[in-house]
């Protein structure tokens, strides 16, 4: 088994971290007429699921998986389970950048900083060769 394959771990492994701190996913909250509150959540809390902002969650979903088929593929070492991940990774990329459709103000920057931490992993996956 070659160790250098444990390298593919790391950038899911922050993705999660950050994922999991209480200041990724947003929702503003009208408190009168002329006045909003923002609050955050973690990307795993159900609070912006129920409120229809579904992407954080499912990112967070998306995430677990392709950090579940890497370390299975860093123990096993079947390729097919890193190109499973690798789409499922493209998936969880494009579905980080949801919460823009809301507007500017429903993006914080954790969430951009796991956006790019989900695309910081696309090239590694695609160019990291073990054999």
């Amino acid at each position: 088994m070659q160790k250098n394959r444990f390298l593919l771990l790391l950038l899911p492994l922050v993705t999660l971290i950050l994922e999991i701190l209480p200041y990724g996913a947003v929702c503003n909250f009208a408190v009168s007429p002329t006045e909003t509150m923002r609050e955050t959540f973690s990307y795993f809390s159900l609070t912006p699921y129920g409120y229809a902002n579904f992407t954080p969650f499912i990112t967070a979903v998306l995430t677990v998986v392709v950090f579940a088929l890497l370390l299975i593929y860093c123990l096993t070492g079947k390729q097919k389970l890193k190109n499973v991940s690798f789409y499922i990774l493209i998936a969880a990329c494009i579905l980080s950048f949801g919460q823009l459709l809301f507007g500017l103000s429903y993006f914080s920057v954790v969430g951009l900083l796991i956006s790019l931490t989900l695309i910081a992993q696309v090239p590694m996956m695609k160019f990291f060769h073990t054999k």
